[in-house]
């Protein structure tokens, strides 16, 4: 009995490893602990996949017209019979009827030819990523025949697909917006906010400055100045710019209210006393201290970028043809009978919702997880 006791005392303690872990391990483990973070992440994930990989999404040549606004192509597993069948849909035509309220042909599944759906079928042709050529597609029909999940616009061409490449410009706007104000913002917040003195007090007013402009009025009197002729490149970069010059002074403010308290710490006070420059005390001691607030602050202003635009595009001064973007996808929504006769023109709404919902789930969890180290 004593020698077992004695084994039980003297047996090694499992070793602790929680006090090795890292900042970031310390983050995770946090954020794993909120669905809502987690939800937000898994969202982000596939919305960045179905931007890279558009072409292999999209069941549809995006540039394809057909029938003008046809409705969406619904996916039956049974026949006309009832009997259960391998999934498949039913082209959409149209009748002989017409409509008593738009006098329009009446459009309607034709059962006589049903398509049989599937996944990694072959479709339109494209380069994946602009290099490799390919003619797959994720899902679609299996006779490779368009098939419109979410029905088509005013010109005949496939919402979804127009969604998926759409999805391409509306995000590559809000990361290159978000990526410039963070920088912008953040180097200018340190920098104000570690030299202080009259540098600090002139660079607020600026701020200030900027802060004070209504930026609704500001955003379309800016981009009416470009021509209607101008190219897409120039007229997509001068809408960049001027979102970017109008977002980063509240990215600044925020920046350099922590360096504030950041610049008193004992640690930065004995990198001054031994010598340290300027330049290195502000990106070597500072700047990993505003990270955490600086990356849930990103994921807070993408999904408000991405609204902005989606208002702009509506307006028509965001992006304009050829390009595509949900923004300019929902100017088919301007009037209420359209919205009435044919709803599925909605649609990019409901991606809208999913991207803002997306980041400020992931930004709100994020910002749980950071606070607590």
């Amino acid at each position: 009995m004593k020698a077992d006791v004695q084994e039980i005392i003297v047996a090694p303690m499992p070793a602790a490893h929680h006090g090795n872990e890292t900042y970031l391990a310390l983050v995770w483990r946090r954020l794993k602990r909120s669905w809502t973070g987690m939800a937000g992440l898994v969202l982000v994930c596939l919305l960045m996949l179905m931007t890279v990989f558009a072409e292999f999404f999209s069941p549809v040549d995006p540039k394809l017209t057909g029938v003008a606004f046809a409705p969406p192509q619904t996916i039956s597993i049974t026949d006309q019979d009832g009997k259960p069948v391998w999934p498949r849909t039913y082209q959409v035509g149209e009748g002989t009827e017409l409509d008593p309220i738009t006098f329009q042909p009446i459009v309607g599944p034709d059962y006589a030819n049903p398509k049989d759906l599937g996944f990694f079928v072959k479709g339109f042709s494209y380069r994946l990523l602009g290099l490799v050529p390919m003619d797959r597609h994720f899902f679609g029909a299996v006779d490779g025949t368009p098939v419109n999940f979410l029905g088509t616009d005013k010109f005949g061409r496939d919402v979804l697909s127009r969604i998926f490449h759409g999805s391409r410009v509306s995000l590559m706007i809000a990361l290159t917006v978000v990526f410039i104000v963070t920088v912008v913002g953040t180097t200018i917040g340190m920098v104000s906010g570690y030299f202080g003195g009259r540098f600090d007090i002139w660079m607020q007013r600026f701020v200030e400055l900027v802060l004070a402009f209504p930026q609704l009025p500001l955003y379309l009197a800016l981009t009416s100045l470009i021509p209607v002729t101008a190219p897409t490149n120039v007229f997509l970069a001068f809408v960049i710019f001027v979102m970017s010059a109008l977002g980063w002074a509240q990215m600044s403010r925020e920046v350099r209210g922590k360096t504030l308290a950041l610049a008193r710490i004992d640690y930065v006070r004995a990198a001054m006393a031994i010598g340290a420059t300027d330049r290195r005390i502000i990106f070597q001691h500072i700047f990993p201290n505003v990270m955490s607030h600086v990356i849930v602050a990103v994921t807070l202003a993408i999904p408000n970028v991405v609204l902005l635009e989606s208002f702009l595009g509506f307006l028509g001064f965001a992006v304009k043809p050829p390009l595509m973007s949900w923004g300019l996808m929902l100017q088919d929504t301007a009037t209420y009978s359209v919205i009435g006769s044919y709803p599925w023109i909605l649609s990019p709404v409901a991606f809208v919702l999913i991207t803002v919902f997306a980041f400020n789930a992931l930004g709100d969890g994020l910002r749980d997880a950071v606070d607590p180290y």
